[in-house]
């Protein structure tokens, strides 16, 4: 192939961090590096990023020691995506504002940053007793379990990516199916890898944020990103509760359909607070609990709260405690009789641990909420919720948003983009530059026509990309018309697949400027399954052929022979057997590397959006593993040619 190949990286949130003169440039070093003495170790990245010239005033001995406090050892060989991973949070831990490469703003925000070194013992040994009790039974962890949480032991099973993925089931049982899990012994290299790729896209799928956490980080159970990991997953199964559709008493919580709206637009950690100062504020409490921390720490709250949930275990001693920790170890002695007590000590208490007192909250809500079951308000909270499909929409496209590192969390879909700020985030990641951040509005924003204005900045940017908009407006957004909400997300997502797609296929066939299609998709698949020797073939996106599974499963098999285990495959015939190969199809593209976020129903009622999207997203996969055998295949003739333009290309970078 000749003319310009650009340097593609398999993880999309890592490639959009640089530009191609930077990857080139990094590529070119690490690659001369390499073949000079056959690995690139953690080593020798001080030398090499000082030549880079992206660290300012930075020397070669700080760069080190910050390596030293990332890495177990120097002498760890380390691929190009963990050298790039390694660039930006050096540049993050020496706080380098500007320099050759830039900085990586999503990165250094995201919740379980590489940086973060610092082990809470306290957390680890709430975690470690969660996992022991929650798994205790597991048939295949049971015989590691229980686990010391004095000893690194946790750290070490985790190794083999079988401990996420059980941990994932149990917070949001059902995600994966457990047949795809890699359990036995001992496991290669190949089948843990795949086993740690299926726990974190599966930890999307839930909700996780983990844009800056590899596979190889958890091969190597690197222990804060780890426990930075398991404690979303923690979180999620503590708060899953914490929400109209799952518990539609907490419409207790307020007055009209007003609030109602509102409370649904919460994220679970504020329904909690309010839940909270909902129950003290019964017993006269007179403080606002307004967090998880300095609150709680007297623990004259959560003396009140136990008092008004349950009266006959509450002391009023408690209250006259003087000392904070004398109060608070009083506070888990009652809640020890709710069963209430695993997650917390009185030094947490004390010292306001944020992560251990929510999940002390979210323990005594699911233990005793202390709502009444008022049929007529509960009857008004469940006519709030949307059917089946449009609910489905909601959750694949909230975990799509979430998933790309956006600032914004979105919690609610449909309440949270009226204001158009999260819409813009999306935007600006998915398309670079297309944002005039100057005409926007950040919240909290009190007027409705700055809403407005960023609402149709997102229309004008979508009529830009060529979405159909036809009579749509920035004010339907701001009315939260689900209808043009959930069609305006489905153009942006499908813009993303196509793009992503046609990226690959210039670089892997040098098609220049040819958009990719729907109808390429489904030929490509077609092609695959045919080539592969297989029978199934599929009309269109809504084909009800599909919902059998087998034509997923065939071209799953056709991408990559090892990945389907065909004992283990039905016949698709009958609805449960449907259900067991779409439950079976999702864990095994996620195996293979896919990000998809849709459910079995998606594939056993052929909803076209999502017959796309997993079809696409095994095209992304596949075209990726041929473009990175291109790549493989030219890199060791291009490292002269790349030396010889270095020069040209550092002063760019030192330009820029």
């Amino acid at each position: 192939m000749s003319g310009f190949v650009g340097v593609l990286v398999s993880d999309p949130w890592l490639q959009s961090q640089f530009t191609q003169v930077q990857l080139r440039t990094l590529k070119s070093k690490f690659i001369s590096k390499k073949n000079e003495s056959g690995a690139v170790t953690v080593r020798d990245l001080p030398p090499i990023f000082i030549k880079l010239r992206g660290f300012g005033k930075v020397g070669e001995d700080n760069i080190e020691a910050i390596l030293r406090d990332i890495y177990p050892s120097l002498d760890d060989e380390i691929d190009f995506e963990s050298y790039l991973r390694a660039y930006l949070t050096v540049q993050g831990r020496a706080g380098v504002k500007s320099g050759g490469l830039g900085t990586a703003p999503s990165f250094l925000k995201a919740s379980t940053t590489t940086f973060q070194h610092t082990i809470n013992e306290s957390e680890k040994t709430s975690y470690v007793a969660h996992i022991n009790n929650f798994l205790a039974e597991d048939p295949f962890l049971k015989k590691y379990l229980p686990i010391d949480p004095n000893t690194n032991a946790l750290f070490e099973l985790a190794k083999d990516g079988v401990l996420l993925c059980k941990l994932i089931n149990v917070a949001v049982p059902g995600t994966i199916d457990e047949r795809a899990i890699n359990v036995k012994g001992v496991l290669n290299p190949w089948e843990r890898n795949e086993n740690h790729t299926l726990g974190l896209n599966s930890a999307k799928a839930i909700g996780c944020t983990v844009v800056n956490i590899g596979t190889q980080d958890l091969v190597e159970a690197r222990p804060h990103l780890l426990l930075g990991l398991i404690s979303q997953i923690i979180k999620i199964q503590l708060l899953a509760d914490l929400n109209l559709k799952k518990t539609p008493q907490l419409v207790e919580l307020v007055d009209d359909s007003k609030d109602v709206e509102e409370l649904m637009s919460l994220p679970p950690e504020k329904v909690l607070l309010k839940w909270m100062n909902f129950h003290l504020k019964k017993v006269g409490y007179e403080k606002q609990v307004t967090n998880f921390s300095s609150d709680l720490k007297d623990g004259e709250a959560y003396a009140y709260l136990l008092n008004a949930l349950a009266p006959e275990y509450s002391s009023p001693a408690t209250l006259e405690a003087k000392d904070p920790k004398e109060r608070a170890s009083m506070v888990l002695e009652q809640a020890e009789k709710l069963d209430c007590k695993r997650y917390i000590t009185p030094n947490d208490i004390v010292e306001g641990s944020p992560n251990l007192n929510l999940a002390f909250v979210a323990q005594i809500f699911q233990h005793r909420s202390g709502l009444s079951t008022d049929s007529k308000k509960i009857s008004f909270a469940e006519m709030m919720t949307d059917d089946a499909q449009t609910s489905r929409e909601e959750r694949c496209f909230r975990l799509w948003m979430n998933s790309l590192g956006i600032d914004t969390y979105v919690n609610n879909l449909f309440e949270d983009v009226r204001n158009g700020w999260v819409l813009l985030e999306v935007l600006d990641k998915i398309s670079p530059n297309s944002v005039n951040w100057k005409l926007a509005s950040k919240p909290p924003i009190k007027m409705p026509f700055r809403k407005v204005e960023n609402c149709n900045q997102v229309i004008k940017i979508g009529k830009d990309l060529n979405f159909s908009l036809v009579n749509v407006a920035g004010n339907d957004i701001v009315q939260g018309n689900k209808k043009l909400i959930l069609a305006f997300l489905w153009q942006l997502m499908r813009f993303t697949m196509l793009q992503l797609l046609k990226n690959l296929r210039l670089h892997s066939q040098g098609k220049e400027g040819k958009e990719v299609t729907d109808a390429d998709i489904l030929n490509w698949a077609n092609d695959k399954v045919k080539m592969a020797d297989r029978t199934s073939q599929m009309e269109s996106f809504k084909d009800k052929s599909l919902s059998s599974g087998i034509f997923f499963l065939e071209l799953l098999s056709a991408v990559e022979p090892r990945v389907v285990n065909w004992i283990l495959v039905t016949k698709g015939e009958t609805d449960e057997d449907k259900k067991l190969n779409a439950t079976y199809i999702i864990s095994v593209a996620r195996k293979l590397g896919c990000s998809i976020f849709l459910l079995p129903e998606d594939i056993i009622e052929v909803n076209q959006k999502m017959m796309l999207t997993l079809t696409a997203s095994i095209m992304y996969w596949s075209l990726q593993q041929q473009a990175d055998a291109d790549q493989s295949s030219i890199d060791g003739a291009s490292v002269d040619e790349a030396s010889r333009t270095d020069g040209n290309e550092q002063d760019q970078l030192d330009e820029e």
